[in-house]
Formats: C-alpha cells, structure tokens, sequence
C-alpha cells in the first residue's frame, strides 16, 4: 500500500474537535512515520447558532460544512462524533466512513462548584443542559431540579457556570478528558442514571468513497468492536426517524467473547413515559439487532410519541 504524502483533516474548529484531530494525527503517525497531515478547520453553523438546534436543521448543522469540504476536495479525511452526524437519513453521496476508533468513555459527568452529586444537589438547582435526551432523564428521576438552557461548546459551558446562569451542568466525560478538564468532574453518572446519547464517545472517520488510498489507509486505526456497536446504534436511530428533538437514548456493547447486546429507551420530553427495550444480538448482524429493537420500541407506542413531539 502507498502512503499518500499528505493528509488533510477537516473538522470543526472548536477545541474539542481540534482535540479529537490530534488524536487522530497521533494514532496515523504511530502506524505510518513520517506521514505529514494538515488540519483544516471549518466553523459549522451548529457552531454559530445559540438557539435551538432543530430551527437549524437538527444535528446536520454540526456537518454540513465539514461534509462539504471534503466533498469538495478541500480535504482528504473527516473527524465527526458519530453523536453529531444524523442517523435518519445518509451519509452525503459519495462519502462514506472509513472508520471508527476505539470508544471512548459512553457516560455523562456532572460538574458542580461544590462537588456534589446529582443525589445531593438541593432543590431548583438549575442544571445548565440544552440536550433533550438529558432533560427528559432528569425530570423522570430528579423532577425537584431546573434545566436551563445551555448551548456552546465544552469551555463555554464552563464559563457560564462559573458566571452563575447555572448552578451545575451535564457535560459528556469523553469530551472533558478529550480537553483536559476531568478535573472539574465531580461526579461520572452511571449509564442507568443518564443513558448516554446514540454514538456517545465514538470518533468516525469520513472519506469520499472514490479515494480508495485515504480509505485503505485510515481504515487500520478502526475498531471492530466499535464498529459494530455503532452500526446497531445508527441502525437503531435510522429506524426510529428520530429527529433532533427526541429524547433517544441507547449503547451497544461489544463483548469479549463476541456477543453484542442493544439497550434503547425513548422518552417523552416530560419524563413521563419511558420506552425501554433490550435485547442481544445472538446470530443476528449488528444493523439486524438495531432493527429488532427499534421495532421492539415501535410496538410500544415510539411512533407516536416521537411524531408527537414538535420540531
């Protein structure tokens, strides 16, 4: 195989992606010395816009740039969360992922000035959180606490709280280690406590399906494991017609020994109602066990809820 001379990554331009770029950087350069990669940085209009994401189009808005540079050739290779990239309908054409990387951690952190826990945080707390999926969690299991919200990336968020327009905030634990900020975490929530979004802590690598070089070169920092976790996930959500504001939730996981597993729950944006469904894989292909459980969801009324919720 010929290494290419150069690569160019794409991504966003905020801290976190250009974080998750040097990883990507790092684990190219362990495998091919030498090779010379160049970043370029792209500002998304999910980026731009403080508002609410659905008036944007949905998660699409923290792509669609990034998508377009590299179709473009502008770039070679795509850095995406695959909790960004929407999962009810395709990748752009003539794109396609070359790889996931090894999963980072799935869960979600609580960040509190005084350390708390999210058990010992008193009543009308405002928690700082513009996720569906994590408002719906909290008025099921802490109703006594307030969501406010909060948008902007990871550092942002950190400065808005320590500006008081929240008390606490619910931050993914993947993008506090990915931006050297554990040290704020005062506490890492279970998955049973807030289950994690679709594709959580899980970096894809994008490539136009006609570079066939960039394709067989990136493809070795991919993992199996993740890669089968993501497609039940993505599988799930395709089915599900989800869009940005359903409170969808869900993880595959991979075991040692080969069995995959899909847990899923779909919510009202109240908390109210819970649609839980979860089921292993046994002989069934990872898109096959998506599609079981979305349809174990289906039969429990997720159609209709979701269609119901306005976007």
């Amino acid at each position: 195989m010929s290494v290419p001379e150069l690569i160019r990554i794409v991504t966003r331009s905020s801290p976190m992606a250009l974080a998750q770029v040097e990883r990507v950087r790092g684990e190219l350069g362990a495998l091919y010395p030498g090779i010379r990669t160049e970043v370029v940085p792209v500002t998304t209009s999910g980026d731009r816009w403080m508002g609410d994401l659905a008036k944007l189009g949905g998660k699409g808005a923290f792509t669609k740039e990034v998508d377009a540079a590299l179709l473009a050739g502008e770039a070679d290779l795509a850095v995406h969360c695959v909790k960004d990239i929407p999962a009810d309908r395709p990748l752009p054409a003539g794109t396609t992922f070359a790889a996931f990387l090894a999963r980072d951690d799935i869960r979600d952190a609580l960040i509190h000035p005084g350390g708390l826990t999210l058990d010992q945080l008193p009543p009308g707390t405002r928690i700082g959180t513009s996720s569906v999926r994590r408002i719906a969690q909290l008025a099921a299991s802490h109703p006594e606490l307030e969501c406010v919200p909060m948008r902007g990336n990871a550092n942002r968020r950190l400065e808005k709280l320590a500006a008081g327009e929240a008390d606490a905030l619910l931050l993914a634990a993947a993008g506090l280690e990915r931006i050297g900020r554990t040290d704020v975490i005062s506490e890492i929530l279970s998955v049973e406590t807030m289950c994690p979004p679709i594709g959580a802590g899980i970096l894809a690598l994008q490539c136009r399906e006609a570079d066939t070089a960039t394709i067989d070169l990136v493809s070795a920092l991919g993992s199996p494991a993740t890669h089968r976790e993501a497609t039940a996930e993505r599988m799930l959500l395709h089915v599900l017609q989800g869009h940005c504001n359903s409170p969808i939730a869900g993880y595959a996981r991979a075991e040692r020994g080969g069995e995959l597993s899909l847990r899923a729950k779909v919510f009202t944006p109240d908390g109210k109602r819970v649609l839980n469904a979860h089921e292993w894989a046994g002989p069934l292909d990872p898109a096959t066990l998506g599609t079981s459980v979305a349809v174990a969801l289906l039969r429990q009324g997720a159609r209709e809820l979701i269609d119901g919720i306005p976007h």
